[in-house]
């Protein structure tokens, strides 16, 4: 039991998190030491394609498409530090927009094989760690990836994005720094019996659309639940302070295929972000507009699956033209 959960309703057993196939465990370590865990699904032949979830998720928001696409491809996904069972750091400063970007870099290296290259596909905070690892990481692009897939996610100016409370324009800036400071209070705040419905509803509200089963909302509460408060925290002042209003990660060097997703009911990243991503990508493959909330890859997966499959065949027929 995750402390401070005493009182608290059991969670809705979500079917396909329960059912997902068994994985193989690869042990990694990030550049400063950091124990990543990651586990691999499918032939171990096969072609790879690479997981990166979202903050305050783990390797199991992705069980729609682990569970679909490992029947034909090698799926290798990974919780980020301070998620699922990866490392907590122990100190504060062991989060940054740079640890984001080296995790991704050092799951890439321990998981492909010498020349392999992956299509590496990003739901929230994973699509920002791709767009980091690509400007910090420029020369490993072209090496490591033949094509990305970003969902749901944006490169920056993350306050001004979020729907939560329409406001007039005039208090934009007062809405923002509240946002802010949102962001960084529940991230790190231990979930105390009373607070509990409240932050329900309100993750619940942030993360999936009104029409969604109401089971994917109450699995990703679940999810926020069982990260630890300090990777929540840390993540939270991260991504605030590194891409907070007018911050944007570049696009330059991202130079291979990519496919852009967004929903257009996505109150965290609302469709804006990705239409921007989409315009400034430098190789656009796709972009896909879904109805539903921010968790398309949960609230969507049928079109979700489909359209990573379209993009993994699409690289590999291109690969097979150039040999």
């Amino acid at each position: 039991m995750v402390r401070g959960q005493r009182g608290r309703r059991p969670a809705t057993r979500f079917a396909a998190a329960a059912n997902l196939p068994p994985g193989r465990p690869i042990g990694v370590r990030a550049a400063d030491g950091t124990r990543l865990h990651v586990e691999e699904f499918g032939p171990e032949d096969g072609y790879p394609i690479v997981l990166a979830h979202g903050i305050t998720c783990a390797i199991r928001v992705w069980a729609y498409q682990i569970t679909d696409l490992s029947q034909h491809y090698r799926v290798i996904a990974y919780d980020h530090r301070g998620h699922g069972r990866s490392d907590v750091p122990p100190r504060r400063g062991g989060y940054s927009m740079r640890h984001l970007a080296g995790d991704l870099d050092a799951v890439l290296d321990a998981t492909l094989r010498p020349g392999e290259r992956a299509v590496i596909a990003g739901h929230s905070m994973g699509g920002i760690a791709i767009s980091s690892w690509a400007e910090h990481f420029p020369d490993r692009v072209e090496q490591r990836a033949d094509a990305v897939a970003l969902v749901n996610t944006t490169t920056g100016d993350l306050l001004r994005q979020v729907q939560l409370l329409p406001v007039p324009p005039r208090l934009t800036g007062a809405r923002v720094r509240a946002a802010g400071m949102a962001i960084k209070t529940l991230g790190g705040a231990p979930l105390l019996g009373p607070v509990h419905g409240p932050s329900r509803r309100l993750v619940s509200m942030m993360a999936v659309g009104r029409d969604a089963d109401p089971a994917i909302g109450e699995f990703i509460y679940e999810l926020f639940c069982a990260t630890p408060p300090a990777g929540r925290a840390g993540w939270a002042r991260t991504l605030v302070d590194s891409l907070g209003p007018y911050q944007h990660l570049g696009l330059k060097n991202l130079t291979v295929p990519a496919l852009v997703i967004g929903s257009q009911k996505d109150r965290i990243l609302p469709m804006e972000s990705s239409r921007r991503i989409a315009r400034e990508v430098p190789n656009l493959a796709d972009f896909v507009e879904l109805p539903g909330g921010h968790c398309a890859i949960l609230e969507h997966p049928d079109q979700v699956n489909a359209h990573l499959r379209s993009l993994v065949e699409s690289v590999s027929q291109d690969r097979r033209k150039s040999s």
